[in-house]
């Protein structure tokens, strides 16, 4: 990487603070932009800051922080408001700091979050607990920047005295809280915002977004690898781009490889919006929004920049953090770091005796996945039954889905799915949202078994298995979450695995990703956590049979 601590260059600027161009110089020293000059730019390149991804699960990249940032530089991402969820789930306040310390191992601003809701809810079973105390302990943290995404909204709209103190911890210490309320919109919406949470990033459409931003809220416009909401919402730019910002949520390697947030202000300004407009929402918006300390072209700030051909398809020549030169025309110039793993797994091999279904009724509920959604439909179907058994049923895309717990040997729990389209052949992952279970789905309970077994051998990962007992895995140590390989081979493996996944017949965009989510009890309409069907618009357990 190049440390120059003294150097300049010149282009054309774009201030975000006046919205401006200018052609002129900057001139860094000792990682600082100590002042920018206006003068000829000698036909140099646009230079704008670094990209901010507003709200992202790292773990979803299946890399560790370091490997995620060697690579996202690439596409002049330069820092990311990251909530560890996913990690503290399953390790708690010790798998917070193993993401902060390793990204500091890297030139990257990582901006982690104090996770609000571990676990999500009490009906699925998380490796770890954060209470009160923990999340004190995870705010008075330097290295914590805000309150993580408040999935419980119902709790926030029913006083829940939890929910509520770590509210007012947050408020105490002067830290902003990130939201999450799928479909919240008038009076309730209100109270949400009322309580203190700042943002939402699951808004369905534009007027539930234009809803809670009148209740004083901004919305992060989403384009992870399954959930998308970018058409829906961009149309906020016309009034209310002061109030939008840019994230992917989650984000799958093979993706991240090719592109991050470069590609959304492609779109973006494709669609007719102004060129700094949506640099403001991927810049200067986050920045002051969560007070962060990276760059936007002032004197006196982190030399944090991003040179770009044209502010059209916004490809990426070089990418500065601190004045050192991360990235350059695609390659990463960050070097890998060698990190131990870090995991909780507790889980026996199972059977096809553990995931038979007896048949206790013709109908069965049916979980419908829905393409680029987080939400589901519960449909009422006749089940298939052989020998006494519900079992799956290819013929009509109704799959047996399993959830296992992977923290403590337990019954699997099993039910039907609709839309993964496997016409042999099984997937499974130890990537469940939010407690990160194992999960699995397959055509029969033969391949089904030996999906699961592999990832339960491997002490997490993903895999696939087809009809001919073929099997791939991608081994997940860190947590059942990342790899600490090398962030590319990472996506080459993730890749052949998605592929073969797609060759057993599914149509959907990102398998794997969509799988993960059909645990996170939080989103409605009926999931599975390892306890159960669950009735996420009830909040209540259901039962797999239609009485």
């Amino acid at each position: 990487m190049d440390k120059s601590t003294k150097f300049s260059i010149s282009g054309k600027i774009i201030d975000v603070i006046q919205q401006c161009i200018i052609e002129g110089t900057i001139n860094v020293e000792n990682g600082k932009i100590i002042s920018v000059e206006k003068g000829d730019s000698k036909g140099g390149p646009f230079i704008m800051p670094g990209f901010i991804d507003s709200h992202v699960h790292i773990e979803s990249s299946m890399l560790i922080p370091s490997e995620f940032a060697r690579i996202a530089v690439t596409h002049g991402t330069v820092a990311t408001v990251s909530d560890p969820h996913e990690i503290a789930n399953v390790l708690g306040i010790n798998g917070v700091k193993f993401m902060i310390a390793n990204g500091k191992k890297v030139p990257f601003k990582f901006y982690f979050g104090a996770p609000s809701c571990v676990p999500a809810t009490p009906f699925e079973t998380s490796g770890a607990s954060l209470g009160i105390s923990e999340t004190e302990e995870l705010l008075e943290l330097d290295d914590i920047y805000y309150l993580a995404e408040m999935m419980n909204f119902p709790g926030v709209l029913f006083a829940n005295e939890e929910v509520m103190a770590k509210l007012s911890l947050a408020k105490k210490i002067g830290k902003p809280v990130d939201g999450h309320a799928p479909g919240l919109k008038g009076t309730d919406a209100k109270k949400y915002a009322d309580a203190g949470i700042t943002t939402d990033h699951e808004c369905f459409g534009m007027e539930e977004a234009i809803d809670k931003i009148k209740c004083g809220m901004k919305i992060l416009i989403r384009e992870g690898s399954a959930a998308k909401n970018f058409d829906d919402l961009i149309g906020l730019l016309d009034k209310y781009s002061d109030f939008v910002m840019f994230c992917s949520d989650d984000k799958h390697p093979d993706e991240l490889e090719k592109f991050h947030l470069n590609y959304l202000a492609k779109r973006a300004v494709s669609k007719g919006y102004d060129s700094i407009k949506v640099i403001r929402c991927l810049t200067y918006n986050p920045v002051k929004h969560y007070d962060l300390n990276t760059g936007l072209l002032q004197p006196g700030d982190d030399a944090d920049f991003i040179m770009v051909s044209d502010l059209k398809d916004f490809n990426v020549k070089a990418t500065y953090i601190k004045g050192i030169k991360v990235a350059e025309n695609g390659k990463s110039l960050i070097l890998s770091v060698d990190e131990k793993p870090v995991n909780k797994f507790n889980c026996n091999n199972i059977t096809e005796k553990d995931i038979e279904v007896k048949a206790e009724g013709d109908i069965i509920r049916v979980i419908e996945a829905l393409e680029g959604q987080l939400i589901t439909n519960c449909l009422d179907m006749p089940a298939k039954i052989k020998d006494g058994f519900v079992v799956s049923d290819t013929e009509r895309d109704i799959l047996k889905i399993v959830v296992i717990n992977r923290y403590q040997p337990s019954k699997p729990a099993v039910a039907f799915i609709k839309n993964f389209g496997l016409k042999e052949g099984a997937i499974s992952s130890t990537v469940a949202h939010d407690s990160h279970n194992i999960i699995a789905v397959g055509a029969d309970d033969s391949c089904l078994v030996k999906a699961i077994n592999i990832v339960i051998k491997n002490k997490g990962g993903i895999s696939v298995i087809n009809g001919n007992n073929e099997s791939c895995v991608l081994s997940l140590p860190v947590a059942g979450l990342m790899s600490n390989a090398d962030g590319y081979s990472v996506a080459l493996k993730y890749k052949q695995i998605d592929l073969k996944a797609k060759v057993l017949g599914t149509t959907l965009a990102a398998p794997f990703m969509t799988l993960s989510f059909m645990a996170l009890l939080v989103i409605p309409q009926i999931k599975l956590s390892d306890k159960g069907l669950f009735d996420g618009s009830k909040f209540e357990f259901i039962s797999l049979f239609r009485k």
